[in-house]
């Protein structure tokens, strides 16, 4: 299997670990926990399937700060090609350092944390991995250039123009608001330089270029100061795979070193102000590259390291005895990532009324699709579609038009949406970048279905999290590099709970999706903004934001040829046969 064949498995709060998602398989008989045909002959289990009106929403320029995750990187699909990079601010682990005498430093490290699992050991004793968050083309990684800067932009935490009441949101197209750009002057300050590292000398050697050499491999970190009895450096410690890069020193002796005893350094306010952290920025190498999410809220291994020494004691020789330090910066939480489109295939609005004849789905500022369940007036019936839903299920309460009693028992209830095969191949797509995962959310509650609540399924690994209720893409043959078929998405709850508990029939929300866990709000984040200037209230799922990935789905309104595709919701129910 390809190596780029690596589902983004994040958990939430940053936890990754890798895994593939099985498909749901068809319905093929129904055994319901009430009543089957089986064990009684005065019932009968029947379906039917309702029209689904659904439209695609491109989205305006997305929130894109307070995601948890980062991401880095170069992402190429039938849409075209999307370029992640982002700002961050920093803050240290401790305040009013004192570095001591004639402070010098050795070097300055930066680690930038892939999700990876480690599966065993090497025959040289090394740990092998896997990594769990590196999406890329071909048998091979694909390295990307990393240009890192000073960044001068000011990063705040609340909203000025809400009274400092609200938190500031940052968007995906390098701005604040509709009104306020960051500059690209303000975030490329001074450019920080790469350096190499002599192992056997123990000194900084060389000026390097910038390519990220993107791969699966650990880092071992030795003691260049400390031999073992063979006259090897001593390992400190092992190191998951990821992004590390060591810098020139120059830059900190002057920003950090220097400034001890300064005011600068004495509290996160002032070190907010004074050093405004750095931007990361990411460039393709011979036109392509990877794309990466990054652990960089991890506190063990995400951070930039200054390592130095200091001046102890001298010998009665005149030698100088030094001992070695760390001073150490963590990511902030104030991370913002910005993302360029380079679209061949564009997106545009759909039809909210009649619905669309393809569904255009996307992450990260791409496009979400509405759904709308039992939309319209049913003519020969004289009502709304919707109310003559209820009366074929239920009885009604007269006086109130809420729920007495039940005429048909539903079952299960499934939205099915088939993959636009034609257009997909026609643009070339590779399979292994379609998405395995879309998320269904109720719109104006910004909240997930009930059905997402029930199903417990595997809540530790996302490729199987909420299988039952949001079903994984079902490929041909089952095979995981296939090409995408369908999605079936069961709602049975949500159903009934239209039908029992009056629940409102709210427009729903149809997303690709990096790992569904990371949508329930009891243990996560809330949705995002999107920056609109005739829907305030527009959001979208986190998880949407982070990926990158995309497919095209057909929609309701397609044409004859397509009417077998066309997405539809299919409710299984009971109901007497006398």
């Amino acid at each position: 299997m390809k190596k780029n064949k690596i589902a983004l498995q994040i958990l939430s709060i940053g936890l990754i670990v890798l895994s593939f998602s099985a498909c749901d398989d068809d319905f093929v008989s129904l055994e319901s926990d009430l009543i089957n045909s089986g064990v009684a002959t005065n019932f009968d289990i029947d379906s039917d399937k309702y029209d689904v009106v659904a439209y695609t929403k491109a989205l305006a320029p997305v929130q894109t700060n307070r995601l948890g995750l980062t991401t880095l990187g170069i992402y190429d699909d039938a849409y075209g090609r999307t370029t992640s990079s982002f700002v961050t601010q920093l803050t240290p682990i401790t305040y009013n350092p004192t570095f001591g005498d004639e402070a010098k430093i050795d070097s300055v490290v930066v680690t930038l944390p892939y999700f990876s699992t480690a599966t065993g050991i090497d025959d040289d004793g090394n740990i092998t991995y896997t990594l769990d968050s590196v999406i890329s083309k071909g048998e091979n990684y694909n390295n990307i250039k990393l240009r890192i800067f000073e960044n001068n932009y000011f990063i705040r935490d609340f909203d000025p123009s809400a009274g400092f009441n609200e938190e500031q949101a940052y968007y995906s197209d390098q701005t604040a608001s509709s009104s306020e750009t960051i500059s690209t002057t303000a975030l490329e300050g001074a450019e920080l330089t790469f350096v190499d590292y002599d192992n056997d000398t123990g000194s900084i050697m060389t000026v390097v270029n910038n390519e990220i050499d993107i791969n699966d491999k650990g880092y071992s970190l030795k003691d260049v100061n400390e031999l073992d009895e063979n006259g090897d450096k001593t390992l400190l410690l092992n190191q998951s795979p990821g992004i590390r890069i060591m810098l020139e020193p120059s830059f900190w002796e002057d920003k950090i070193l220097a400034k001890e005893g300064d005011p600068v350094l004495s509290n996160l306010n002032n070190f907010t102000e004074y050093f405004r952290g750095l931007y990361f920025k990411a460039e393709a190498v011979n036109d392509d590259g990877s794309f990466l999410v990054l652990n960089t809220g991890s506190t063990n291994n995400a951070n930039i390291t200054i390592y130095y020494s200091k001046l102890t004691a001298s010998t009665t020789d005149g030698a100088d005895i030094r001992d070695n330090s760390t001073y150490v910066l963590n990511f902030g939480s104030n991370k913002i990532n910005f993302l360029v489109n380079d679209f061949t295939l564009p997106i545009d609005n759909g039809d909210s009324d009649a619905g669309d004849s393809r569904i255009y789905l996307k992450g990260g500022q791409g496009a979400i699709a509405g759904i709308k369940l039992f939309d319209g007036y049913d003519d020969e019936a004289g009502m709304t579609k919707f109310d003559k839903f209820r009366n074929d299920f239920v009885n009604l309460n007269p006086e109130d038009d809420t729920f007495e009693s039940s005429k048909r028992l539903v079952n299960e209830a499934n939205l099915v949406f088939y993959v636009d095969r034609d257009q997909l191949d026609l643009l070339n797509e590779d399979p292994e970048n379609e998405p395995n995962r879309l998320y269904l959310y109720d719109v104006p509650n910004k909240t997930p279905l009930i059905d997402y609540y029930l199903d417990v399924t595997n809540t530790a690994l996302p490729s199987f999290s909420k299988i039952r209720h949001l079903g994984a893409l079902q490929r041909v043959d089952d095979e995981p590099s296939s090409k995408g078929v369908k999605y079936k998405l069961k709602i049975t709850e949500h159903i009934n709970n239209l039908l029992l508990r009056d629940s409102t029939n709210v427009e729903l929300g149809l997303a690709v999706s990096l790992n569904v866990n990371i949508e329930d709000p009891s243990v996560s984040f809330s949705q995002n903004k999107v920056q609109t200037v005739d829907d305030l209230d527009l959001t979208v799922p986190v998880s949407s934001i982070l990926t990158p990935r995309g497919t095209i789905l057909y929609g309701n309104n397609t044409p004859e040829s397509d009417q077998s595709k066309r997405v539809y919701l299919e409710i299984y129910y009971t109901e007497p046969n006398y």
